[in-house]
């Protein structure tokens, strides 16, 4: 398969998850804004898992569906992708969740200076380490689940966008209230970049790639099949 069909399924997939991820806290936004109850929390945890699985189900058999730099980067430290493969794959996920900033702010005007655009921020009180901490142990649990259900080849075929999504809705709703639980430096740049809303912006990079590295190591180490072994 030509390499540019990858790129630009991880472009659309990113843009997808980040417009509805992020959207969906845009939209909580107006709604409370007009007067309604919002989505809330729970609300907005399950369009960003369901979001997850749509986009697993649809561009997998293209690019493995990474759509998140986190698990790009866990990839080639755990040398199942090669370096120039996966800084494309990671410069089409930053373009793919920038697009998607940018058409959220073109969209939802009134959600850049507020909510700015879904981004995430650390809840009031809660330290830079606990924010760091937060999304270290929710990427992980994600891209665990990941090597778990749509890497190993001895897992049953089929179920892993719903595995995966599952981890994703539970993580947001756990992580919301303390780091924002996006799991994805993708997930938070791009909101960020149209916002201008870059404080503690580290966090959700730092976080999620160092969860990822540690979630390969650890299935590579305790779980997964070893080469030449039937």
């Amino acid at each position: 398969m030509n390499a540019y069909k990858k790129y630009m399924a991880e472009f659309v997939g990113t843009f997808a998850l980040v417009f509805i991820a992020a959207g969906s806290v845009c939209a909580d936004f107006y709604l409370r804004q007009a007067g309604g109850q919002g989505l809330g929390l729970l609300g907005i945890s399950i369009a960003f898992g369901i979001v997850v699985i749509a986009v697993i189900y649809a561009t997998s058999y293209v690019s493995g569906s990474h759509v998140n730099p986190a698990v790009t980067i866990s990839f080639w430290i755990t040398k199942r992708m090669e370096p120039n493969t996966a800084i494309m794959y990671i410069i089409s996920q930053i373009a793919g969740a920038s697009l998607a900033g940018l058409a959220l702010k073109t969209l939802f005007p009134d959600a850049a200076k507020t909510v700015y655009l879904g981004t995430c921020m650390l809840a009031p009180g809660v330290s830079i380490a606990r924010g760091v901490l937060m999304e270290f142990i929710i990427t992980f649990l994600l891209i665990f689940t990941i090597y778990g259900t749509l890497v190993d080849k001895r897992a049953s075929p089929g179920f892993a966008g719903v595995a995966i999504g599952l981890v994703v809705l539970f993580g947001a709703m756990i992580g919301g209230t303390i780091s924002g639980g996006a799991m994805n430096p993708a997930r938070v740049f791009g909101p960020a970049l149209a916002s201008g809303q870059f404080t503690h912006h580290y966090v959700w990079w730092l976080g999620p790639i160092l969860g990822g590295i540690a979630a390969g190591f650890v299935y590579d180490k305790l779980f997964a099949e070893k080469r030449g072994k039937p």
